[in-house]
Protein backbone atom coordinates (compact mmCIF):
# COMPACT_ATOMS: atom_id res chain seq x y z
CA UNK A 1 0.00 0.00 0.00
CA UNK A 2 1.50 3.56 -1.46
CA UNK A 3 -0.66 5.46 1.08
CA UNK A 4 -0.96 5.80 4.44
CA UNK A 5 -4.70 6.37 5.67
CA UNK A 6 -6.16 6.35 8.95
CA UNK A 7 -9.28 4.34 10.40
CA UNK A 8 -10.99 6.47 13.58
CA UNK A 9 -11.15 4.70 16.61
CA UNK A 10 -12.34 6.90 18.87
CA UNK A 11 -12.29 10.48 21.21
CA UNK A 12 -10.19 9.73 24.25
CA UNK A 13 -12.29 9.14 27.85
CA UNK A 14 -12.63 12.46 29.04
CA UNK A 15 -12.09 12.35 32.61
CA UNK A 16 -9.82 9.14 33.11
CA UNK A 17 -8.43 7.85 35.93
CA UNK A 18 -5.26 9.53 37.13
CA UNK A 19 -3.08 6.57 36.60
CA UNK A 20 0.62 7.80 37.39
CA UNK A 21 2.96 5.33 36.06
CA UNK A 22 6.58 5.03 37.08
CA UNK A 23 9.40 7.14 35.59
CA UNK A 24 13.25 6.25 35.60
CA UNK A 25 15.20 9.30 36.55
CA UNK A 26 17.78 9.29 33.80
CA UNK A 27 17.21 8.91 29.90
CA UNK A 28 17.28 5.82 28.28
CA UNK A 29 20.63 5.82 26.04
CA UNK A 30 19.52 4.57 22.30
CA UNK A 31 23.36 3.34 22.37
CA UNK A 32 25.98 1.64 24.56
CA UNK A 33 24.10 1.53 27.60
CA UNK A 34 25.45 3.34 30.85
CA UNK A 35 25.28 2.91 34.29
CA UNK A 36 22.18 4.69 35.66
CA UNK A 37 21.10 5.41 39.44
CA UNK A 38 18.13 3.03 40.02
CA UNK A 39 15.74 5.41 41.95
CA UNK A 40 12.75 7.05 40.12
CA UNK A 41 11.20 10.39 39.50
CA UNK A 42 7.58 10.64 40.72
CA UNK A 43 4.81 9.36 38.15
CA UNK A 44 3.15 10.88 35.08
CA UNK A 45 -0.13 10.04 33.64
CA UNK A 46 0.06 9.25 29.40
CA UNK A 47 -3.51 11.00 28.83
CA UNK A 48 -1.87 14.52 30.07
CA UNK A 49 1.13 14.18 28.19
CA UNK A 50 -0.65 12.43 24.58
CA UNK A 51 -4.09 14.70 24.85
CA UNK A 52 -3.68 18.69 25.50
CA UNK A 53 -7.34 18.74 24.68
CA UNK A 54 -9.76 15.98 25.05
CA UNK A 55 -12.69 17.37 23.21
CA UNK A 56 -11.13 17.82 20.32
CA UNK A 57 -8.84 15.03 20.19
CA UNK A 58 -9.89 11.75 18.31
CA UNK A 59 -7.47 8.98 17.70
CA UNK A 60 -7.02 7.21 14.56
CA UNK A 61 -5.49 3.98 13.39
CA UNK A 62 -2.31 4.17 10.63
CA UNK A 63 -2.57 1.97 7.88
CA UNK A 64 0.30 2.45 5.19
CA UNK A 65 3.85 2.88 5.16
CA UNK A 66 3.89 6.46 2.87
CA UNK A 67 4.79 8.20 6.40
CA UNK A 68 7.41 5.81 7.91
CA UNK A 69 9.94 8.33 6.95
CA UNK A 70 8.54 11.24 9.39
CA UNK A 71 8.26 8.16 11.95
CA UNK A 72 4.34 7.25 11.42
CA UNK A 73 4.14 2.96 10.55
CA UNK A 74 1.22 1.06 10.13
CA UNK A 75 -0.98 0.35 13.21
CA UNK A 76 0.66 3.74 14.98
CA UNK A 77 -2.22 5.11 17.13
CA UNK A 78 -2.17 8.87 15.20
CA UNK A 79 -3.46 11.71 17.96
CA UNK A 80 -5.53 14.18 16.41
CA UNK A 81 -6.11 17.76 17.96
CA UNK A 82 -9.27 18.93 16.14
CA UNK A 83 -8.67 22.61 17.58
CA UNK A 84 -5.14 23.28 16.74
CA UNK A 85 -4.83 25.24 12.95
CA UNK A 86 -2.16 23.04 10.99
CA UNK A 87 0.77 25.07 9.57
CA UNK A 88 2.91 23.99 6.31
CA UNK A 89 5.18 21.38 7.49
CA UNK A 90 3.10 19.79 10.22
CA UNK A 91 1.66 16.25 10.14
CA UNK A 92 -2.29 16.30 9.31
CA UNK A 93 -5.00 13.80 8.66
CA UNK A 94 -6.74 15.68 5.48
CA UNK A 95 -9.78 14.40 4.13
CA UNK A 96 -10.70 15.71 0.68
CA UNK A 97 -13.93 14.04 -1.94
CA UNK A 98 -15.13 11.68 0.31
CA UNK A 99 -11.84 9.85 0.24
CA UNK A 100 -10.74 7.92 3.32
CA UNK A 101 -8.98 10.38 5.94
CA UNK A 102 -4.80 10.59 4.63
CA UNK A 103 -2.36 11.17 6.85
CA UNK A 104 1.10 13.08 4.94
CA UNK A 105 2.74 16.17 5.40
CA UNK A 106 0.70 19.68 4.64
CA UNK A 107 2.60 22.33 2.48
CA UNK A 108 0.37 25.36 1.73
CA UNK A 109 1.55 27.05 -1.65
CA UNK A 110 -0.02 30.32 -2.55
CA UNK A 111 -2.99 29.21 -4.63
CA UNK A 112 -3.24 25.70 -3.22
CA UNK A 113 -2.51 22.96 -0.69
CA UNK A 114 -0.39 19.94 -0.72
CA UNK A 115 -0.22 16.21 1.09
CA UNK A 116 3.19 15.10 0.80
CA UNK A 117 4.22 11.61 1.97
CA UNK A 118 7.36 10.95 3.65
CA UNK A 119 9.14 8.99 1.21
CA UNK A 120 10.57 10.58 -2.01
CA UNK A 121 8.96 8.07 -4.39
CA UNK A 122 5.86 8.86 -3.76
CA UNK A 123 4.22 12.24 -5.55
CA UNK A 124 2.63 14.30 -3.60
CA UNK A 125 -1.71 15.36 -3.89
CA UNK A 126 -2.12 18.79 -5.19
CA UNK A 127 -5.70 20.00 -3.69
CA UNK A 128 -6.72 22.83 -6.29
CA UNK A 129 -8.45 26.16 -5.17
CA UNK A 130 -12.45 24.80 -4.55
CA UNK A 131 -11.66 21.50 -3.51
CA UNK A 132 -13.80 21.24 -0.18
CA UNK A 133 -11.07 19.91 2.01
CA UNK A 134 -10.48 19.05 6.16
CA UNK A 135 -7.60 19.28 7.50
CA UNK A 136 -6.70 18.48 11.39
CA UNK A 137 -3.10 18.75 13.38
CA UNK A 138 -1.64 15.30 14.21
CA UNK A 139 -0.23 16.10 17.86
CA UNK A 140 1.29 12.47 19.03
CA UNK A 141 1.90 8.69 17.55
CA UNK A 142 1.72 6.05 19.62
CA UNK A 143 3.36 2.57 18.66
CA UNK A 144 3.26 -0.78 21.06
CA UNK A 145 6.41 -3.04 20.85
CA UNK A 146 5.66 -6.45 19.93
CA UNK A 147 8.08 -8.83 21.85
CA UNK A 148 10.76 -9.91 19.78
CA UNK A 149 11.39 -6.55 17.97
CA UNK A 150 9.93 -4.48 15.90
CA UNK A 151 6.42 -2.61 15.46
CA UNK A 152 3.34 -4.51 16.28
CA UNK A 153 1.47 -4.93 12.54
Amino acid sequence: MHETTAILIGQPDLEPPLELLPVGSVRAQLGFPSPAEDFEEDGLDLNRILVRNPLATYIYRASGWSMAGAGILDNDLLLCDRSITPRSGDVVLATWDGNQPACKILRLAENHLELHSANPDIPPIVLEPGTEVEVFAIVGVARTMKRGGGARG
